[in-house]
C-alpha cells in the first residue's frame, strides 16, 4: 500500500461506508483518480470492495472521542465522506465531532426517504409494544442487535427472523429461543427482483402475515415495501434516526467532491464541516 501512504493529502478522501452504496461509490472515486481509504465494520463487508491499488480495506470500529480524532489525523486526506447506514445512531455524531475538532473537511451521504405507502412508521423500536398483532406471523427484519428487544416488545403469536451471515447473528438468535427453521441468515441482494427473491420466498414458506424492518432508504426497505405490496403483509418500519445533517444524495455527493485536480483546492463551505 506505498502508494496510498505516498499520495498527497488532497488526492485522499476517508470513506466510511458498509455495502449499500460504498462500493459504487468507491469504484466512481476510483475511476476518477482518487486514493482511497474505506472503513467497514467487518471483513465480510470488506469483501464487497474491490482489490485496488488506490484502495486501502479497514475492518472495525472507528472508536470515539480521541481515539478516533488520533486516528483520523494519522491519514490526512482532502474529505472525509460519512456513507455509513442511517441507523449508526454513534457512529454519525462522533464523525461529526471529530472532523469539527480538527477542522477535517467532512461530508455526508444522506439516502432518500421513500414513500410511506401502506406501511406502518413507527417512531422507535419501543413503539411496537403498542401494536396489535395478536394472530400474526412477523418477520423481524431489524439486524441481530434490536432482535431481542423487538421480541419481548412484540404481542405477535409467532416469529421468524432475516438476519446478516455472521456466527454471532445466528448464535444470538438461536439463544432468544427461535427456531433453527424459522432464522434465516443472508445478505440482502442489490437489484434483485421482489417476486423471485428470497425473503418473498421465506414470506410464503413461513406464512409471514407482518413485516419488521428499518425505514433505511436504501435497497432493502424498497424490497420490502415491494414484497409486502405483491404478498398483502402489513409492514412494520422503524422511523430512520435523525442523526445525519446537511447530507448529499449519491449524485450530488459525487458532485462535489469531483476528482483530485479539481477538489484539493476547494474551501470549506456549508456542506463540509459545520
Amino acid at each position: 500500500m506505498a502508494e496510498i501512504h505516498g499520495a498527497a493529502a488532497k488526492q485522499r478522501i476517508w470513506l466510511i461506508s458498509g455495502t449499500g452504496e460504498g462500493p459504487p461509490l468507491a469504484q466512481e472515486l476510483l475511476r476518477r483518480g482518487w486514493w482511497l481509504r474505506v472503513s467497514v465494520v467487518s471483513a465480510a463487508a470488506a469483501r464487497a470492495y474491490p482489490l485496488h491499488p488506490r484502495l486501502e480495506r479497514q475492518v472495525g470500529a472507528l472508536g470515539e472521542g480521541q481515539a478516533l480524532q488520533r486516528r483520523l489525523a494519522s491519514w490526512p486526506c482532502r474529505w472525509v465522506v460519512d456513507a455509513a447506514h442511517p441507523f449508526a445512531q454513534r457512529l454519525h455524531p462522533a464523525v461529526q465531532q471529530a472532523c469539527q475538532t480538527l477542522e477535517q473537511p467532512l461530508l455526508r451521504l444522506q439516502r432518500p426517504v421513500l414513500p410511506l405507502g401502506e406501511a406502518t412508521l413507527l417512531k422507535d423500536l419501543a413503539q411496537l409494544q403498542s401494536v396489535s398483532l395478536e394472530g400474526e406471523q412477523l418477520l423481524l427484519a431489524v439486524g441481530a442487535r434490536e432482535l431481542g428487544k423487538a421480541l419481548t416488545l412484540s404481542r405477535a403469536s409467532g416469529h421468524a427472523a432475516r438476519l446478516l451471515p455472521t456466527p454471532g447473528a445466528l448464535s444470538q438468535a438461536l439463544q432468544l429461543g427461535l427456531p433453527a427453521e424459522k432464522i434465516a441468515c443472508l445478505r440482502p441482494q442489490s437489484g434483485a427482483s421482489a417476486h423471485g427473491s428470497v425473503e418473498a420466498a421465506l414470506c410464503r414458506r413461513w406464512g409471514i402475515t407482518c413485516v419488521l424492518a428499518r425505514q433505511s432508504g436504501g435497497a432493502p426497505e424498497r424490497l420490502w415495501h415491494q414484497i409486502c405490496r405483491d404478498l398483502g403483509l402489513r409492514l412494520l418500519l422503524i422511523q430512520r434516526p435523525n442523526t445525519v445533517q446537511n447530507g448529499l444524495s449519491f449524485e450530488a455527493l459525487l458532485a462535489r467532491l469531483g476528482a483530485p485536480e479539481a477538489g484539493s483546492e476547494d474551501r470549506l463551505s456549508a456542506d463540509g464541516v459545520d
